[in-house]
């Protein structure tokens, strides 16, 4: 029988990310790393927002780095407390929980997990959040060692150790709130490395349930890759194609790709009728088979009058990842006379990047004309058209399973 989970709300959460990374042998931090077409940090943050026993979450980061953090994660940054982390693991768990304390001041329980463990299955969750609720004041996943442990230095060096009463610990790691701030605000010692160890020396129990493999941790070189190969098994490759075309008119004003053009003319249409943001969503609900955009968002209906055509991406995206989906390249073409979309290019891209949440590197606008041929060549409108490359869990694969 599967777990129960708690209701909604009951757990707040604090997902670490303030680490230098330094030991993967990379130069840009681990967390920040793109990994299976989103930042690494994306993918623990929203497990922990979907699950329906988590509340709200504390994100902590490299002190300084908050305002770029926010970039990165586009909307998902949106009622996301950012706060800076301390110069010790410890620190940065105190830095969240009083971020959680302020804003959450109720909040019963709270989970405590590393960015660099991306992987984290609901059922995890589940086990954590019911041990919780069944009374415990401290509870940590484990995995058994199932691998022959011997001393490594010494004159003992090759010496067997009894696995029998070891085990593999893991995060997330779930506290009584009161418990664990407590814990932190009077700790002395040695900087720990374990929150559970903190409440154990307290004179807390620590209960403990079964972790998961897939929680492993980038931590060397190599793991960022493994990891990436291990999202990716499974999924096949999807490709939408969007086309769409908006007429100029004077008194409006010129939206592309989200961003404001200046021009003599704008493009008329029920919402601010962004031709190449429109051209990319069908392109997207396309490659998802989900229709077009006219079905998830009729001209008909008076509440997408005016609207700015970020949210019809920002809700395509959001397809994709519901969908376990991930955005692999993004191809825009506008097609027209003027204005010129050259020096708007790379401010084009930018925003595009950030409603998508993806590297720019994943993202190409490019422009052309008709040889004043047709309505764009005679200056009546805009086209554009676009091509999406997604990766998506592979229909027959789950079947088979």
């Amino acid at each position: 029988m599967p777990d129960q989970a708690p209701r909604a709300g009951l757990s707040a959460a604090i997902l670490l990310a303030a680490g230098a990374g330094v030991r993967t042998g990379h130069e840009t931090p681990k967390q920040v790393r793109t990994l299976a077409g989103k930042p690494v940090v994306a993918h623990a943050l929203d497990a922990l927002r979907a699950h329906p026993g988590v509340g709200p979450v504390a994100l902590v980061v490299m002190p300084g780095s908050e305002d770029a953090m926010r970039s990165l994660l586009g909307h998902r940054a949106e009622s996301l407390a950012i706060v800076a982390g301390g110069s010790s693991r410890r620190l940065s768990v105190l830095a969240g929980l009083e971020a959680l304390a302020r804003s959450e001041p109720g909040a019963a329980h709270v989970l405590v997990h590393d960015s660099a463990r991306p992987l984290l299955p609901v059922a995890v969750i589940d086990r954590l959040l019911k041990a919780l609720v069944d009374g415990a004041r401290c509870v940590v996943p484990v995995l058994p060692v199932v691998d022959t442990l011997v001393r490594s230095g010494g004159d003992e060096a090759g010496q067997v150790v009894d696995r029998s009463t070891l085990a593999r610990v893991q995060t997330p790691q779930g506290f009584d709130f009161a418990a664990l701030m407590a814990a932190h605000q009077h700790w002395s010692g040695p900087e720990p490395t374990d929150d559970a160890q903190m409440l154990r020396r307290a004179g807390i129990d620590v209960a403990l349930v079964p972790g998961d493999s897939a929680l492993e941790k980038i931590t060397g070189p190599g793991d960022h890759e493994r990891m990436e190969r291990i999202l990716t098994v499974g999924m096949s490759t999807r490709v939408g194609m969007g086309f769409d075309v908006h007429r100029l008119m004077e008194g409006e004003d010129l939206w592309l790709c989200g961003v404001q053009v200046p021009h003599s003319h704008g493009l008329s249409g029920h919402s601010d009728a962004d031709v190449a943001i429109h051209a990319l969503v069908d392109a997207m609900l396309g490659a998802l088979a989900e229709g077009d955009i006219g079905s998830h968002f009729p001209p008909s209906d008076p509440q997408w009058k005016g609207a700015a055509s970020d949210r019809f991406l920002a809700f395509a995206c959001d397809r994709v990842l519901a969908r376990g989906g991930q955005i692999e390249h993004v191809d825009v073409t506008i097609i027209c006379e003027a204005p010129k979309i050259g020096p708007h290019r790379g401010t084009m891209r930018a925003r595009l990047a950030e409603i998508m949440m993806l590297q720019e590197a994943r993202i190409s606008v490019k422009a052309t004309t008709t040889e004043r041929l047709g309505l764009t060549g005679r200056g009546e409108g805009i086209a554009a058209q676009a091509v999406v490359t997604l990766r998506l869990p592979d229909d027959d694969a789950e079947a088979a399973s």
